[in-house]
């Protein structure tokens, strides 16, 4: 049975997803059919990404019913405007070849623009009302952030996807928490940075696992839902055999004590974005 994790409007999500960031549209379909057939369930996609339309073939061609797999899109940056965003919702569903999406984020709030972001968690609040969004979250949002969509609609995100890794904690996670919604790691494995960590190659070598495996494992036990990505069909198995991992309190502490603050982060700051 698959891990999965209650959010905050009642529904469910599982606590691993395919994550198909940087995969080239060309490739997309290919890798999420590898992903399905492997026994992913969740497929975590973007507008900004240019996939979409590749996650749609490869559900559609599987043997698996539309209700079995779990689809999270984001609105590009260039959509916040309420139209803008309603129409790129139209836009993913067609790429997706469904009539809805489960969970729907706004992608960054754009330093740029400080409460633009708003009136497009507004729109998807009606866009769910309407039936076309099963679930509606954020990503990259800091505190500050979620008090104000919070204030304003007086419903929170079920999700914030944020970058958090063993290297970076990130101040937002205890943000997210403490509000209720559940917090998703995108980068899980810092880029690549953690692979040669002497404490996750120690505690990979403990639990007879990878490096990878260790860390997604540490991701699961701490609560998050977790986005790894690959588009070797080996890898994309041993990602998810990482559900079958237990990680002992001491173990998980280890890990913990690599975080270097803002020093680890491998994305941009959403307060400076945009």
């Amino acid at each position: 049975m698959a891990r999965t994790i209650a959010l905050s409007d009642g529904t469910t999500i599982p606590q691993i997803g395919f994550g198909v960031w940087q995969v080239d549209p060309d490739e997309t379909q290919e890798a999420v059919s590898t992903a399905l057939e492997a026994g992913y369930r969740h497929v975590d996609t973007a507008q900004m990404y240019r996939n979409e339309a590749g996650v749609g073939a490869a559900v559609a061609a599987s043997s698996l019913d539309r209700g079995d797999v779990f689809l999270t899109s984001k609105v590009n940056n260039d959509a916040h405007a309420p139209q803008d965003t309603k129409d790129s919702v139209a836009r993913t569903l067609e790429l997706l070849q469904s009539d809805y999406v489960d969970l729907m984020l706004i992608h960054w709030p754009l330093a740029s623009d400080p409460t633009g972001y708003i009136a497009t968690y507004e729109a998807l609040l009606e866009e769910k009302a309407a039936g076309r969004i099963r679930s509606v979250g954020v990503s990259n949002f800091h505190a500050h952030h979620l008090d104000a969509i919070i204030e304003r609609t007086g419903v929170a995100p079920v999700v914030n996807q944020i970058e958090v890794h063993p290297y970076f904690a990130n101040p937002a996670v205890a943000a997210t928490t403490e509000r209720g919604i559940a917090v998703e790691s995108w980068s899980p494995l810092a880029s690549g940075k953690l692979f040669g960590d002497s404490t996750i190659e120690a505690v990979a070598a403990e639990v007879g696992a990878t490096a990878g495996q260790t860390v997604i494992a540490w991701h699961l036990a701490t609560g998050k839902i977790v986005l790894p990505k690959s588009v070797t069909p080996s890898r994309i198995v041993e990602n998810l055999a990482a559900a079958d991992i237990e990680l002992s309190a001491d173990q998980i502490a280890r890990i913990d004590a690599l975080d270097k603050g803002a020093e680890g982060r491998t994305g941009p700051n959403p307060d400076e974005l945009g």
